[in-house]
């Protein structure tokens, strides 16, 4: 998607550097946390243009992330969250040209055994 080329850019305004470019990504799950049940290592997913959300307000909750109230953590060129929901604007998001990328469980899709890539 030319999306990338733009942030890197900085063509739109607000880039965040350094930054590590990609999103609608494919991968394999690497680590997971003691809490997480949906996914285990191993596992062909794919992630979107986000990674996490407040999950809390009623954007969120009624599937509308992109208009989250406290912003949505976006896949790259965004911000981690914070225990409280809030952005942490001390710890941004790198996207899938980097070696590794940390996703919230609720913002990764299963990519079917077999399927080509």
């Amino acid at each position: 998607c030319h999306s990338d080329i733009h942030q890197v850019r900085d063509e739109w305004g607000g880039s965040v550097f350094p930054m590590v470019p990609g999103h609608e990504i494919v991968g394999v799950v690497s680590r997971v946390g003691s809490a997480i049940s949906k996914w285990k290592i191993g596992d062909v997913v794919g992630v979107g243009c986000f990674v996490d959300s407040c999950r809390t307000c009623a954007a969120c909750v009624q599937g509308e992330e992109q208009f989250c109230v406290q912003g949505m953590s976006a896949t790259y060129n965004g911000y981690e969250r914070k225990p409280d929901g809030g952005l942490d604007t001390m710890r941004p998001t790198y996207g899938g040209y980097s070696t590794r990328i940390t996703v919230d469980e609720n913002y990764v899709l299963r990519i079917p055994a077999g399927m080509p890539l």
